[in-house]
């Protein structure tokens, strides 16, 4: 069950030293790294398409989007991150991650609004913020990423 009454079941990953989440039933699927094929003249955080299985998917690098650092990988870690593929007003999209955490599972009353002077993506890409145990957890707001004309865009691309 990805959703009751009062919970909200997450998809969580980490984009620099923060981490954020995504409603379980906005992602289609994750993968790992893969060949990206760059596209000539695309904006600089469009990484490029990716042919999975078929389908040609755009891929999204939000540290670029929103000038946001990169998670320092540590010589021994053995998980290099991957692409969370997402649906976007019918479209998907794939996103660059650092790294993949887990499912959790969030009641709305932990969610709240986000601060107004908040680091990183800005507040207008963000549904909700949940305290955790180890900082806090920043709720993306997938809808809200990509304005018409870009969607379109991404569209012309494929």
């Amino acid at each position: 069950m990805a959703e009751s009454d009062n919970q909200l079941q997450l998809v969580t990953f980490q984009l620099g030293n923060e981490k954020y989440g995504i409603d379980i039933m906005e992602v289609k699927e994750i993968v790992r790294n893969q060949e990206v094929r760059p596209i000539p003249n695309a904006p600089a955080w469009v990484r490029g398409l990716l042919n999975l299985r078929g389908r040609i998917i755009p891929i999204i690098d939000l540290h670029e989007r929103f000038q946001l650092g990169r998670l320092a990988v540590e010589e021994d870690e053995s998980d290099p991150g991957g692409i969370i593929v997402i649906s976007v007003g019918g479209k998907e999209l794939g996103i660059v991650i650092d790294k993949i955490i887990r499912v959790v599972t969030i009641d709305f009353s932990d969610m709240q609004a986000p601060p107004q002077m908040m680091s990183g993506i800005g507040t207008e890409y963000i549904q909700s913020v949940v305290n955790a145990e180890d900082g806090y957890l920043i709720i993306l707001n997938t809808r809200r990423l990509f304005n018409p004309r870009e969607l379109q865009s991404l569209s012309a691309l494929v």
